[in-house]
């Protein structure tokens, strides 16, 4: 289904959620595609289906209906034992708050999603020390949490995302809690890591100047590409 132009294919996604006795739409036969090594900027008001349609890309949320092709998978079809396999090898994850465990230093929990894999520890500390220069965060690897600033924090949890090498990136309101000097040097890892490391980054944000970071924008309204 996907071609090697498109890591991401997406055809008729709709999603139904249950409220007692009412059914809302959060997507409505929504179709896309995005290219490899693309930055794409989700934007869209509260409660237009962006944080949702991100969450079915990188396997969290499983669609009603319709088709979600992740490097040739379609992630809606994988069994919950399968999903998380795949999520693990396949996708990194950056949330708008940081989720990084107090006492562990920024190293440590850099490698934590290395530890669900084969890798022995002399393997999984080459690949922190790789992910924590990408970031630009060498330096404060052995910092805790408490002991660095927020857009740092965030730029741990960026290296955090990519030390298990994925091909595709999320990122969900990642600047949400940052002040606009820290916003700036996030996005900007953000940006290096699509071009330096060929990373393919979603963005989902509400902000037109975080937007402006990504290759490309688009818009969701009530459930729909606009």
């Amino acid at each position: 289904m996907a071609s090697p132009e498109n890591i991401v294919v997406i055809r008729d996604l709709t999603k139904r959620y249950s409220q007692g006795e009412i059914e809302v739409t959060a997507l409505d036969r929504v179709s896309l595609e995005i290219a490899t090594g693309e930055f794409l900027a989700l934007m869209g008001p509260s409660g237009s289906g962006k944080s949702t349609l991100l969450h079915i890309i990188a396997g969290v949320d499983r669609p009603t209906s319709g088709e979600c092709h992740v490097q040739g998978v379609d992630v809606a079809r994988l069994n919950e034992s399968q999903l998380a396999d795949w999520r693990n090898q396949n996708i990194g994850f950056i949330f708008q708050t940081f989720n990084l465990i107090p006492v562990l230093t920024a190293a440590e929990n850099v490698e934590l999603p290395l530890l669900l894999t084969q890798l022995n520890r002399s393997q999984r500390r080459k690949q922190v020390a790789a992910a924590l220069d990408l970031v630009g965060l060498s330096d404060r690897s052995h910092h805790l949490p408490r002991q660095l600033s927020g857009g740092q924090e965030q730029r741990v949890a960026i290296a955090r995302a990519l030390v298990t090498d994925p091909a595709l990136i999320v990122a969900d309101e990642p600047t949400g809690n940052l002040d606009s000097h820290s916003a700036q040097d996030v996005l900007t890892a953000l940006q290096s890591l699509r071009r330096d490391a060929g990373k393919t980054i979603i963005m989902v944000t509400h902000d037109p100047k975080a937007a402006a970071f990504g290759t490309r924008q688009i818009h969701l309204e009530k459930g729909e590409l606009s």
